[in-house]
Parts: structure tokens; C-alpha cells; sequence
């Protein structure tokens, strides 16, 4: 999945890639899998503005993913592998052996063609998706879920994959992306593998409109601003903050820890960065 590069006809075409899109197979999703998305622009339901810098965008239909893969034991083939507006990750159309459709996240290496099953039956390969307690140890995992059926919730973004590291009594140990490392039960679902689309980190936008069409208003830096606007604002010429960053509203803007009492907060053997 490569980049494409431009020539620079025009400044905004000076070092702008974009994804080739050449493992994409139809631009059409499957009706019955999309729904339709509303863009609510950063307000909320009094109409308030809640999130800044969201609105515009393109208009975007939604595709169903499963992300439990609860059809144990039932085979299915990859009949295409689509495009989706909505995260970063290339999806797959899967036509079960008995005809159901489900799209699902595409992992690398997969294409059209190739065959996958969930289940604690199924082999230990890529795309499959099994219980923790049947993965090997050392394997590249995505798509994990957090609480058994529920549905995969973290490592599902273009190029992530876990790590399987350990497997002690009803606890399996992981090695997350950000370099946590945390325990979650061994009946919890993976699929075995990387997601797609490895190159999405190395894209540049290039150009400000094209932020535009994915829904991103533009952000202003406090410290070009008034003092009555922002706490980083004043100052004679291209003065620094003088102070932590902050947002408009005062509150401690980088570093101050937001995640308080969570009820997982036990399972965390070691968090991200190496803190303890």
C-alpha cells in the first residue's frame, strides 16, 4: 500500500502524498452494511459548541463493522476489500459459507480471495479471530477486546498490532501499541495479525483544503492571540507562553494525567512512556 507523490505544479502539491489505493477493489460499499452519519459539527443537542475546530467535511455513509466476530466455526471468503471514510483502516466485505455478509478490518497480508474464520477452533493464523487463550505467546494481535463480548475496542487503527507476551490462569498479558502493558482475560476475542494500510502515518496533507474536506476547521495558537482571548496571549513581538500550556479556558492543556479511578486501573502492569 505505498504513496503516491505529486509533482509540484502548485505549492500545495509540494510534497502532498496520498495512498495509492490500489489494493481498493470496488468504490461501492454493500447497502445493507452502511447507515447513514449526521455531522454534528462539534455541537451538542441544545446546538451548543462543545468541540472546536470540527464542521464541513464530506458527506460520509457509515459501514457495520463486526468487531465481535461471534460467527464461531463458520468460514468465510474475502470478496472485496473496500475503502472507509471512517477510520484510517482499509475494511473487507466477508461472504460466509452460508451467506451472510459482514465487513470486517482488513489485516495485512490479506487480499480477495482469502478465507477466515473466528472461533476457539479456528487455526492461529492471519485474520482469524480467536480467544486469547488459544493464541500462541509472542503473536501480533488487533482488534482486542477489553470485556468478553463486547466487541473489539483498542488496537483497531491503520498499521497497530499488540503483543501477546503472557498467558496466567483466566489472565492474558498484552503489550499495547503505546508500550502499556496490561492484562485482560484470556476469553477475551483477537484476530491475529496487523492492520492494514501501513503507510496511512507516513501521508502529508499537503494542503489546507484537503483538512477541510475531512471535517477539520482550522485551530489558532494561542500565543498570536489577545490576553482577553487566551492565557498565552500578549506579549510584544512572537513572545513564548512564559507558562504551561494551558487551555483557553485555563485548564492545564499537556501532561496533567486525565484517566482517574477507572475501574481497569489494577490490570496496568506497567503504563506507556515507563511509568510505573
Amino acid at each position: 500500500m505505498p504513496l503516491r507523490k505529486y509533482s509540484p505544479t502548485t505549492p500545495s502539491l509540494r510534497g502532498m502524498t496520498r495512498s495509492t489505493f490500489e489494493e481498493i477493489t470496488t468504490s461501492k460499499p454493500y447497502g445493507p452494511l452502511t447507515e447513514r452519519v449526521f455531522s454534528k459539527a462539534g455541537r451538542n443537542s441544545q446546538g451548543k459548541l462543545t468541540v472546536r475546530h470540527q464542521g464541513g467535511g464530506h458527506k460520509r455513509m457509515y459501514r457495520i463493522i463486526d468487531w465481535k466476530r461471534n460467527k464461531f466455526g463458520v468460514p468465510a471468503r474475502i470478496a472485496t476489500v473496500e475503502y472507509d471514510p471512517n477510520r484510517s483502516a482499509r475494511i473487507a466485505l466477508l461472504n460466509y459459507v452460508d451467506g451472510e455478509k459482514r465487513y470486517m478490518l482488513l489485516p495485512h497480508g490479506l487480499g480477495v480471495g482469502d478465507e477466515v474464520m473466528s472461533g476457539p477452533d479456528a487455526e492461529a493464523r492471519v485474520g482469524n479471530a480467536l480467544p486469547m487463550s488459544r493464541i500462541p505467546l509472542g503473536t501480533q494481535i488487533h482488534n482486542i477486546e477489553m470485556v468478553a463480548g463486547r466487541g473489539g475496542q483498542i488496537v483497531r487503527s491503520a498499521g497497530a498490532s499488540a503483543q501477546l507476551l503472557a498467558k496466567e490462569g483466566d489472565k492474558a498479558t498484552i503489550r499495547l501499541p503505546s508500550g502499556e502493558v496490561r492484562r485482560v482475560h484470556a476469553t477475551c476475542m483477537a484476530t491475529i495479525g496487523q492492520v492494514s494500510n501501513l503507510d496511512h502515518e507516513n501521508q502529508k496533507i499537503g494542503k489546507a483544503g484537503r483538512s477541510r474536506h475531512m471535517g477539520r476547521r482550522p485551530s489558532v495558537r494561542g500565543v498570536v492571540m489577545n490576553p482577553n482571548d487566551h492565557p498565552h496571549g500578549g506579549g510584544e513581538g512572537k513572545s513564548p507562553t512564559g507558562m504551561p500550556p494551558k487551555t483557553p479556558w485555563g485548564k492545564p492543556a499537556m501532561g496533567l494525567r486525565t484517566r482517574t479511578s477507572r475501574h481497569s486501573d489494577d490490570q496496568i502492569i506497567r503504563r506507556r512512556y515507563g511509568r510505573g
